[in-house]
């Protein structure tokens, strides 16, 4: 019988499977034994696994994908990615040779400012406010110093601190803005720190504030929390090359091409439809190497997307021109991300991934991380414009069904053959292995 249970947590990961078996699968012993398959044999390997999160029961494996041949500013990569759609790593791997034989990517920094805010509530003149945010500048500084002092050797800490007032929107609402420079970490729990440090310290200064009234010392701190949204640390990736250059086995027709990708992009641009699944596929290449490399995707994801949106409807994130006779195809996307903490020291399969990217800096993981993003809206760009997105995927997809299917080699071989002159569907593909084995 379904129902709650006290002390979930408390079990051990035997107990924890055992419950499971018998509340919701009806202790089935193969599936039991399959979550048990997936532990890893290195007990050391599995304890660290396990403590990653909470109440772990078994590993949940995703595939580790290589795409080669990626020239970024003149210096070859090989890049990791982790995902599980069909193509996507075949599709980056055949825009970055495309683009290798062409000059390959430009990358570079626009800026690396990250955000954090105290979100308060403070009753009172907005001019007396300011006048003590501003007096109290450096002991903000100050009170954070251990805190920053390890992140300032190595260039970065706090750069600024702001008082922006939200009152229209919420009464009496006002916010401290700091920005941060944490140089190669992602600096989430530095940043959260030196906010809550802040927070403490606002308080704390405002009830020894002259100026203040009662009323106006006691100020109300609601939250202090790093914001996932970071308009000014963004990276810019780029191709470019003459328009006739662009020609291939598949683009006979260069001019047309390049005509066609432009409109396509600009349709992107001004369809929130059709950019929510343009990016969709920028956000294939981006959350893949995010991934391999331990970063977290999630916050990846919305902050781009908020970016997508920051003119007040959603939007393309990349962007291609014709001038000159030279197509030009481009993405600038906010990108916070580190290359020390976290997982980064933790996961064995995250430390391949780093040394197989030659040990980036976190600038240098930003450019490889937007270039793998642009190769992909590339690829599912030029596919829409040409052949058709289907073509490539369904090949990878029709793998996928007859694996489903448990197809023996001979079956897989017949299977291939009949649709590469057919449509490959689901159905049609299921029809085809029925009438095999008949």
């Amino acid at each position: 019988m379904i129902g709650s249970i006290n002390g979930f947590s408390k079990l051990n990961k035997e107990e924890k499977i055992n419950w499971i078996a018998k509340t919701y699968l009806n202790n089935q012993e193969a599936v039991v034994d399959l979550i048990k398959q997936y532990w890893n044999s290195d007990e050391e390997l599995q304890k660290l696994h396990d403590e990653f999160i909470e109440n772990t029961i078994t590993n949940f494996y995703l595939p580790l994908g290589i795409a080669p041949n990626f020239l970024i500013n003149d210096t070859w990569y090989t890049i990791p990615m982790v995902i599980e759609e069909s193509s996507v790593v075949a599709a980056a791997s055949k825009a970055a040779k495309f683009w290798a034989d062409r000059g390959g990517f430009k990358a570079s920094i626009l800026n690396t400012e990250k955000i954090g805010q105290v979100h308060f509530i403070y009753k009172g003149e907005k001019q007396k406010l300011e006048q003590f945010i501003q007096s109290i500048q450096g002991v903000f500084l100050t009170d954070t110093f251990s805190i920053t002092q390890n992140m300032q050797k190595r260039g970065g800490g706090i750069l600024s601190v702001t008082l922006r007032d939200k009152t229209d929107a919420i009464p009496n609402y006002y916010q401290l803005h700091v920005t941060f420079e944490t140089k190669d970490s992602m600096g989430a729990n530095f940043i959260n720190s030196c906010l809550e440090q802040m927070a403490t310290t606002l308080k704390r200064e405002a009830l020894q504030y002259a100026a203040f009234t009662e009323d106006e010392k006691a100020i109300d701190v609601v939250m202090s929390i790093l914001s996932n949204y970071v308009p000014n640390c963004v990276v810019r990736a780029e191709v470019s090359c003459p328009v006739e250059e662009l020609k291939s086995s598949e683009i006979q027709d260069p001019v047309l091409f390049a005509e066609k990708f432009v409109q396509a992009v600009r349709i992107a641009e001004i369809e929130p439809f059709r950019a929510v699944t343009h990016n969709k596929g920028v956000m294939n290449g981006v959350d893949a190497v995010v991934l391999a490399t331990g970063n977290d995707f999630r916050a990846i994801e919305a902050g781009v997307h908020a970016y997508a949106s920051r003119n007040g409807q959603y939007s393309s994130l990349s962007h291609a021109s014709i001038e000159a006779g030279i197509f030009r195809f481009w993405i600038d996307l906010p990108l916070a991300v580190g290359t020390v903490g976290g997982l980064t020291s933790l996961h064995p399969m995250v430390k391949i991934a780093l040394q197989m990217l030659q040990k980036p800096s976190a600038t240098q993981l930003m450019q490889i991380i937007a270039v793998a993003g642009l190769a992909q809206n590339f690829a599912a760009v030029k596919s829409l414009t040409t052949t058709g997105i289907q073509q490539g995927h369904m090949k990878m997809h029709l793998m996928n069904i007859l694996n489903q299917f448990k197809a023996t080699d001979e079956e897989r071989v017949k299977v291939v053959t009949h649709f590469e002159k057919n449509v490959v569907s689901h159905s049609a593909v299921v029809e085809l292995l029925e009438t095999l084995r008949k």
